[in-house]
Parts: structure tokens; sequence; C-alpha cells
């Protein structure tokens, strides 16, 4: 249960919806390392393996993964212009971006995990029909016999997007009748790149909780159908989670440690929360204490942050602090977190901040003109994560309190980006047009 003080110290600003920093009671050191009711240490490298199982096949389903041999990856790039430009000063350690947005296949954060969650219900159908064999070559898959079996099968989904371009992709191109239940702010051209795949794209009138609720309820009606859901699935977050093995080898690459001397902070943008609480996790696996993890929310749709401030066993949406859900950040429209997200994170997150829209468009401008970089506006909510910490009387108490201060010039800063690559030229210009409008922001 969170703090009284805690709560309060935030509860003004979030009401407001004015930008705020929440950090975490709990000491990271002090934090238990797993939640075993919900995922393990096995499930994260099982989902990696999955991955390695699969990728020569994917590799002949997508000519784009061809050079990767069928991996799912993103590179981890140096920033340490843009940080100086986000207001990360000389002493305060270096930015690096974890360039999700370039992940093949469903150009977001989302192919980690929702393109798992279809690769293991193909992977079970598959050995239940005989398709493949275990341990065998997954490629006999792509034959129109194979494809012929698994077209009896529907794969739904509820999404603001980028969740439902992953998993209708991907379960399209194995054969399955994909189905995705979009919300009524999900943008036309996700719409249209999913219908151009072979999707079934069901549009709905409301938010994002009432897309999941009427695609679950469907779902259940239907025994040949797999509902991918947002708020409860273990699959999405195991997929999620074997990202972390992934970024522990990049920052090896790169020279980069992480100890009790050389702090790592990860900002991560949030929506329902199972892909940055998937991330997070398996981040404490791979690097331990070390790694502290800060969620990114915008002011009128911070569900996480209102989850982590809610009394234990409630469940509130963003509304019930008079917020109204509404963001440009089409991905992070989510009035209510998963429960299970939350479950995992309450012991080992560092801290949630919300970002303005504004802000948003102002990075997502400022990232362009100084790193070379090409996302969306949801993807630009970890670079106020910096000065979030850094800049803020909350953030340097906390930074004290941890015994952090003295660490930060030898400290890596990594905002990961989320989505961005399918953006169409005529939207991208409209958000880089929107972003150098407005006065330079150096934080939230």
């Amino acid at each position: 249960m969170v703090s009284a003080s805690s709560c309060d110290s935030v509860a003004p600003s979030l009401r407001a919806a004015q930008p705020c920093l929440w950090t975490s009671p709990h000491h990271p050191a002090e934090a238990p390392a797993a939640t075993a009711a919900v995922v393990d240490a096995a499930a994260m490298h099982a989902a990696a393996a999955r991955f390695e199982r699969f990728a020569p096949l994917l590799a002949e389903l997508f000519p784009e993964l061809q050079a990767s041999g069928g991996q799912l990856t993103a590179p981890l790039v140096p920033a340490h212009a843009l940080g100086a430009a986000l207001g990360l000063g000389p002493g305060q350690g270096a930015l690096w971006v974890q360039c999700d947005h370039l992940l093949p296949v469903a150009g977001s954060i989302k192919a980690r995990g929702g393109i798992h969650e279809v690769l293991e219900h193909a992977e079970t159908r598959a050995l239940e029909r005989g398709l493949i064999a275990p341990g065998g070559d997954y490629r006999p898959l792509a034959t129109p016999a194979a494809r012929a079996v698994l077209r009896r099968y529907q794969v739904a989904v509820g999404s603001t997007g980028n969740l439902g371009l992953s998993i209708g992709v991907m379960a399209a191109a194995l054969g399955f009748r994909a189905v995705v239940h979009m919300s009524a702010d999900a943008k036309d051209w996700k719409k249209e790149r999913l219908r151009l795949r072979g999707v079934e794209v069901v549009e709905h009138a409301g938010d994002y909780e009432q897309a999941v609720a009427a695609g679950r309820a469907l779902a259940q009606q239907d025994p040949m159908c797999h509902f991918v859901d947002d708020e409860r699935s273990l699959s999405l977050l195991q997929g999620y989670s074997a990202a972390a093995p992934a970024l522990a080898r990049s920052l090896a690459a790169a020279g980069i440690t992480v100890d009790a001397t050389h702090p790592l902070f990860v900002y991560l943008p949030c929506g329902v929360g199972g892909a940055p609480a998937g991330i997070a996790w398996g981040l404490r696996q791979v690097l331990g204490p070390y790694v502290h993890c800060f969620f990114a929310e915008p002011v009128q749709a911070p569900c996480f942050l209102v989850q982590m401030l809610a009394a234990p066993g409630t469940h509130p949406s963003v509304r019930d602090w008079g917020l109204t859900n509404q963001t440009e950040a089409d991905g992070l429209a989510v009035p209510r977190a998963s429960l299970l997200a939350a479950e995992l994170m309450r012991p080992l997150l560092a801290g949630v901040y919300t970002v303005q829209d504004e802000t948003l468009f102002q990075h997502l401008a400022l990232a362009h003109d100084v790193a070379g970089l090409r996302i969306e506006p949801s993807a630009a909510a970890g670079f106020s994560g910096p000065g979030m910490l850094t800049g803020t009387p909350q953030g340097r108490a906390w930074l004290r309190t941890q015994g952090l201060d003295a660490h930060l010039p030898r400290a890596t800063h990594i905002a990961w980006t989320t989505g961005g690559l399918f953006v169409p030229e005529s939207e991208y210009a409209r958000f880089l047009h929107r972003g150098r409008a407005q006065p330079p922001a150096a934080s939230a």
C-alpha cells in the first residue's frame, strides 16, 4: 500500500492534469526479485527460445526479417546531444535510446509481446495438429496445407492501435482468421494497414476499455477463437520480458556497466501497463537492483499512477480523478491499468511521471532534429524522464534517499521509444509541425 504522504504529494497535480512525479516508497534493493505467482525467469527465457525457434519461419514470411535471420531486433543508440537538449546536464549521466520504434513487422514495442503470444498460440495448435514436431523445423507452417489448418482458428484482440497491428499482422501471416477490435481513438492509418493485410477491423465508438470488453465477450462465444487479453495475458508479459536479455547484450556490446556505482535508469511509456511491466520485470531479473524503471503517462490518462495510489482491492479509472482519458498519444489512452501488471510492478517500480501532450510533440520534434529519430507522440513520453529525475525536487529527493545522487556522473539513462516506424509521411509532418510550433521544452 502506498503511503499517505506519497499520495498527498502528487494528488493536486494529478487532479489538475499537471505533470508530476510519484516515486515508490520501496527501496529497490529490498524489493523481491520476482512475483512467482505471476511470471518467473524460466518463462522469460522460454519466450526468448520461442522467438529463436520461429526465426527461420519468420524470415520466410517477412522479407524485412531476412537480414536478421528472422530475429525481431531494435538497436540501442547513444543520444548524448539529445540528452543535453533535454536538460540532462554534465555529471548527470548519459542518455541512450532503445529504439523499439524500429522493431520490424509491427513497428512498435508491441511486436515483442503481441507477436510472442501469436507464436505461442500457433505453436500449440500446430503441435496438436501434427503440423510440426517438437524441436523440429517450423518452416512447414508457411505451406498452404498448414495455413488451411490454422485458418480454422481465429485470433482476436482489443486495441488502440499498436497491439492490434502486431497481433493482426502476425496472425494473418500465419493463416489465422485475425480480428482486431479498435477503439474510437485508434488512428485511421493503423486500421487501413490492418485491412490491407487481410485483418478484419471492428470499430467501436468507445475507448480502449470498451473495445477490449467487446472483443473479450465475442471471443468467449467462439471456442475456436483465441483472445489476446492485454489486461490479463501472461504470454504478452513473457514476450515483453524477453527484451531484457537482448538489452543486456546491447549494453555489454556498448561497454556500459550496470552495478551499484553505475546505475541504470529506464523510462518506459505506459498505457495499460503490460509492455512496460514485462520489460521492467525482465530487466530486474537480468540486471538486478541496479536498474530503476519509471513509467511515463499522459496527464489525462495516468492509469498506472492512479492504480499505484489506489487502496488495496480497488481498480479505479482515471475518470475517478476528474480526468478525461483524452490524449494524442493514442496507445497510452487507457482509463484503467492492468491489475496483472500492477501486481507485478508494485514492489519493483521506481516511479511514475506524467507528461502533457504538447511536451510529447515538442520532444518528438527535438528527437527528430537532434538525433534523427522518427517516432510517434506516445513514444516521446520517455524523453521527459531524465528531466523529471534530475531536474525536479521530487526526483532529486528520491535520488538522495536511494543513495544514487553521488553515482549520477556514471549513470546511464535509457529512453525506450515505442512506436513510429509505419506512421504515414503526412501524419508525421503534422507531428513535426505541431512540435516545432511550440517553445522548446527541456522537461515535462
